[in-house]
């Protein structure tokens, strides 16, 4: 379900991107991309320029209580982590148990799929999260997965990509590079922000503000489940399965405006945590999760996550 701007807009282009402006913040136009099939910034950064910024400054600089509220998180994070490893796991036989986290962050998802019997290896920028994914017994490559890197880390049965793809200049260039580690039969896993998304339209339009999700420069590409599912089908893959998490829209839409609040914005994230463990503590964990797959039937939910598989 495509959300598209509520008024015309210029059209613009840039090389071999083209198409309509559909938001503007901090000197970048976002545009609904008509050569690549998605929504994303102009211009786009070189690729040389991310790589000081994701090596050592983003995790210091842009998110310097991530890690932190990461692990207060995890046992929440560890639902949807299991979520995604119990349909690995159903999809794929016995023994095809290789997993590759790219952009794996502090290491939390890989240390639940080591606990699992899973051979999981991280590849991470940042060397704040990399040596903390270290911490807890991953193996981690540090550095970009790029034409450089790819080759050396191994085939895998499952690439799992969780908040990447809106961070690089060419998601299909990623993606592309990650199917090729694959094994025939294989699964991808891909999770973004689902951007344009119905509810953040009509908390747009009840808050009467902004695209507050618009956020170059580290927000350079927004999906949403048909871009992301039409981009994973040009390049050969069946999609399996779509699931979400809880639409934090949800609080702006009942009047709780947490853009520009962070207390405010980690008091909704803590009810939506809490909503989820409630679900899980009654023994409903089958209802919490046939929820969020009806959410992403609809388009709706925080999350795009689409596990896909090679041919």
């Amino acid at each position: 379900m495509k959300s598209r701007a509520s008024s015309p807009s210029e059209f613009l282009q840039d090389g071999r991107h083209n198409g309509p402006r559909i938001a503007s913040a901090k000197g970048h136009d976002i545009i609904d991309c008509f050569a690549c099939g998605f929504r994303h910034a102009l211009p786009l950064p070189d690729a040389a320029r991310l790589e000081q910024e994701y090596r050592q400054n983003y995790y210091a600089d842009e998110k310097p209580n991530f890690i932190a509220h990461a692990g207060e998180d995890q046992d929440w994070f560890a639902l949807a982590q299991n979520d995604r490893l119990d349909v690995f796991e159903r999809r794929l036989v016995a023994g095809r148990r290789r997993l590759l986290d790219i952009g794996c962050g502090p290491g939390f998802f890989l240390r639940t799929a080591i606990a699992r019997g899973w051979q999981a290896h991280g590849i991470e920028p940042s060397r704040q999260a990399a040596a903390h994914a270290r911490t807890l017994g991953a193996t981690v490559t540090e550095g970009f997965f790029n034409a450089e890197s790819a080759p050396g880390l191994g085939r895998f049965d499952v690439v799992n990509l969780t908040n990447v793809l809106e961070h690089v200049p060419d998601p299909t260039e990623v993606l592309t590079r990650a199917i090729g580690l694959l094994e025939p039969g294989g699964l991808l896993c891909v999770g973004v922000p689902n951007d344009f998304s119905p509810f953040q339209i009509a908390a747009r339009s009840a808050l009467g503000i902004g695209e507050w999700w618009v956020a170059p420069p580290h927000h350079l590409n927004y999906f949403d489940f048909d871009s992301l599912s039409a981009l994973l089908e040009r390049l050969g893959l069946a999609d399996q399965e779509r699931t979400t998490s809880f639409p934090m829209e949800a609080f702006l839409m009942m009047g709780e405006d947490y853009t520009g609040d962070a207390a405010l914005g980690r008091a909704c994230h803590n009810r939506r945590k809490r909503f989820d463990t409630a679900l899980e503590a009654a023994g409903l964990k089958d209802v919490r999760r046939n929820f969020y797959r009806a959410l992403a039937s609809q388009g709706i939910g925080r999350e795009a996550v689409i596990i896909a598989a090679k041919p």
